[in-house]
C-alpha cells in the first residue's frame, strides 16, 4: 500500500510538472501572437550609402506608423516605380536579427531586408520600407492578425507613398515575407492601387501553428496550442482557422502575384501556398525554391534580387 501511495504521489507530481510546462509554454506563444518583443533598428539605409527620409504615416485606421523612403537614385529610368516592403512576424522593417529568446528557442536565422531595399534602390526603384503595427517603432494595437487588421497598415503606406512626387501611382509594386505576404494578400482583396505583388512563403495561420508546433514543441503540442489560441482569443484574436489568406487571393482581381515557397519549410506548406496560388485569378508560380529550413525560403529571395526586379520589370513597364 505504501508503494502504491508513493506511486501515485509520483504521477500527481509529474502531471502537476507536465501542466506547468503546457501553461508556461502556452502563455509565452500567447504573448508573442498578442504583443511581440520589439526589435530595435540595427542599421540605416544611409549607411549602405542610401539617401532615405524618415517618415511616419497613418494606418487606415489611423495607428501611427514609422519607416524609410528610400528615394531612387537621380538617373533611374524607372520612373516612378516604386516597391513597398512588408515584413513578418514579429519582424521589423529591417528584418530580424534572430536574437530573442523566441528565436533562440525554435532555431530561427537572421533575415536582412536591407539586403533587398539595396538591390531595388540599385536597379533603379524608390522603396517603403515601414513597421506593422505592435512591431518596430511603429504603435501598438494587439493582437497580432496575421495580415487581417495589418492590410490597413499596408493601405496605409500606399495613400503615403502617392503623396511622394517621386512615385509614380500607377506603378505601385509590393513585396511581403510571411506575414507580410499574407497582409499583401489581404490587401489585395480591398484595393487595385498594387500594380504587381511578391508574396514570400505566406501562410495559413492555422496550418503555420500546427507545423511549427509539432516542430518546437514535438507532443506538447497537442496541448500547448489549444491553451495558447485560447489565450489569444482571449485578447481579442481570431480562431487561427479563420486566418486563411487563400480565401482574400481569390479577390486580388488581375493584379499579378508571384509566390515563392521553399521546399523544405517545416513551418509553413507548400500545399498550402499552392491552394493560396490556385485561388489567385493572376498568380505567378508558386515558384518553389529548395530549403531545408523556413529561413532558406526567404534568404533565397535575398540573395536572388533580380527575380524581383524581373518581375516588376515586367509588370510595372517603363
Amino acid at each position: 500500500m505504501n508503494l502504491f501511495r508513493r506511486m501515485l504521489r509520483l504521477l500527481f507530481v509529474l502531471a502537476g510538472v507536465l501542466a506547468g510546462m503546457v501553461a508556461v509554454l502556452a502563455a509565452f506563444f500567447a504573448r508573442q501572437l498578442v504583443s511581440p518583443p520589439r526589435l530595435g533598428l540595427w542599421v540605416t539605409p544611409g549607411e549602405l550609402g542610401m539617401p532615405y527620409d524618415h517618415v511616419q504615416f497613418p494606418a487606415l485606421d489611423g495607428i501611427r506608423l514609422s519607416g524609410w523612403f528610400v528615394p531612387a537614385p537621380a538617373d533611374s529610368r524607372r520612373k516612378g516605380a516604386t516597391i513597398i516592403l512588408v515584413h513578418g512576424w514579429p519582424w521589423n522593417r529591417l528584418g530580424t536579427t534572430a536574437v530573442t529568446l523566441l528565436d533562440k528557442l525554435t532555431n530561427n536565422q537572421s533575415v536582412e531586408l536591407i539586403r533587398l531595399a539595396h538591390a531595388l534602390h540599385r536597379d533603379g526603384f524608390n522603396v517603403l520600407m515601414f513597421d506593422l503595427r505592435n512591431h518596430g517603432e511603429s504603435a501598438a494595437a494587439p493582437p497580432v492578425s496575421f495580415g487581417i487588421e495589418e492590410s490597413k497598415d499596408l493601405l496605409g503606406a500606399l495613400a503615403f507613398v502617392k503623396t511622394r512626387p517621386e512615385v509614380d501611382p500607377a506603378r505601385m509594386g509590393v513585396i511581403g515575407f510571411s506575414m507580410g505576404g499574407n497582409t499583401v494578400l489581404y490587401t489585395l482583396a480591398q484595393t487595385r492601387e498594387i500594380q504587381a505583388a511578391v508574396a514570400v512563403q505566406p501562410t495559413s495561420v492555422g496550418v503555420f501553428a500546427q507545423r511549427y508546433g509539432r516542430d518546437n514543441f514535438g507532443p506538447l503540442a497537442l496541448l500547448v496550442l489549444p491553451l495558447a489560441e485560447m489565450l489569444y482569443r482571449m485578447q481579442g484574436g481570431r480562431p487561427f482557422a479563420d486566418i486563411r489568406p487563400a480565401a482574400a487571393a481569390a479577390h486580388a482581381g488581375q493584379t499579378p502575384v508571384l509566390y515563392i515557397q521553399g521546399s523544405g519549410d517545416a513551418w509553413g506548406s507548400a500545399a498550402d501556398v499552392a491552394q493560396m496560388a490556385a485561388a489567385t485569378p493572376s498568380p505567378s508560380g508558386p515558384l518553389y525554391v529548395e530549403s531545408t529550413h523556413r529561413f532558406d525560403g526567404y534568404q533565397y529571395l535575398l540573395n536572388n534580387p533580380k527575380i524581383a526586379t524581373a518581375f516588376f520589370e515586367q509588370h510595372l513597364p517603363e
